[in-house]
């Protein structure tokens, strides 16, 4: 029973991350109605200028909001200056684009601080924080972290009016645009906060899968997953695909370790985690094709 407390505790904490990175995606996406492919990236090198920051001296807390407010203003200018002058081009066009950020990302922060992996370190103390025999202080902290930046988030879009301008720019542009809202810049900063989220997200995970270039690759999969079977018009779902996803992979290991002990037998293990997230992806969509908590749009021709 304690491991599977441990598992199900060690999924949730696995859950905020996915549950981060596919928030921002959604993010883009309800806006813009496009993935982008880069956001994983854009989180790796927004938690290398974080340990930057901490290499020349500053405390962890500090330089989180230096690595947060770098990746707002990246993402404000990356839409401003790059995905604005495309608004009328093709999918492809913008795809392609988003694959040269991730490749540009990836090859910056590798010439600036080289490919090798890197300590990152966890701002949680050990002997006060967490559940002992259940979850470690990091993975409490990194559900905590999450919860809280989750919660103001639903704040701000809820009750401030410039969150109300973004949301309303996101769902409606046109109608935005009639009651005075500045559509183009509230996308930009909408840009600009799925960058923040992500960042989040990428410096909470540091400590767990180490720093390096290719860090996030496996995350954004497990996000874009997590994204899908919440459905990816509806951020809530997205957070809690993120939960799912990170819960489920988990006990379906667990599950596998399990008959192997009894059986002998080897089904599934921690090697094929990205394999079940994929087939839950798959069994998802083929049994409801919005997303969990996804909504259906019916558009007449």
């Amino acid at each position: 029973m304690e491991q599977f407390i441990q598992q199900i505790a060690s999924g949730l904490a696995n859950g905020a991350i996915y549950a981060g990175v596919a928030l921002a995606l959604v993010m883009i996406y309800v806006s813009t109605n496009h993935i982008n492919f880069a956001q994983g990236e854009m989180a790796m090198f927004s938690t290398y200028i974080s340990w930057q920051m901490m290499s020349w001296g500053l405390s962890f807390w500090l330089a989180f909001v230096v690595a947060v407010a770098f990746s707002f203003v990246m993402g404000v200018i990356i839409e401003r200056a790059i995905l604005r002058p495309l608004h009328n081009a093709p999918v492809l066009s913008i795809i392609v684009v988003f694959i040269g950020l991730l490749a540009i990302c990836n090859s910056m922060a590798g010439a600036i601080w080289s490919y090798l992996i890197k300590e990152f370190p966890t701002p949680f103390p050990k002997s006060s924080f967490g559940i002992p025999g259940i979850i470690g202080p990091h993975q409490l902290g990194v559900v905590v972290v999450t919860l809280i930046v989750l919660g103001l988030l639903f704040v701000f879009f809820r009750y401030t009016p410039l969150g109300l301008a973004m949301r309303a720019a996101a769902q409606n542009p046109q109608m935005a645009r009639l009651v005075g809202v500045r559509v183009d810049w509230m996308l930009a900063l909408g840009w600009g906060l799925a960058a923040s989220v992500g960042a989040v997200a990428g410096i909470m995970v540091a400590h767990i899968v180490y720093l390096d270039p290719n860090m996030m690759g496996g995350i954004l999969l497990y996000a874009f997953a997590s994204a899908l079977v919440g459905g990816i018009s509806n951020p809530g779902g997205a957070v809690l695909g993120g939960f799912i996803v990170g819960v489920l992979e988990n006990m379906v290991v667990f599950a596998g370790n399990q008959i192997e002990k009894a059986t002998g037998i080897y089904i599934v293990g921690n090697g094929e985690k990205l394999t079940v997230a994929l087939i839950i992806v798959i069994t998802v969509l083929t049994v409801k094709p919005a997303g969990l908590f996804g909504r259906v749009v019916v558009k007449r021709v």
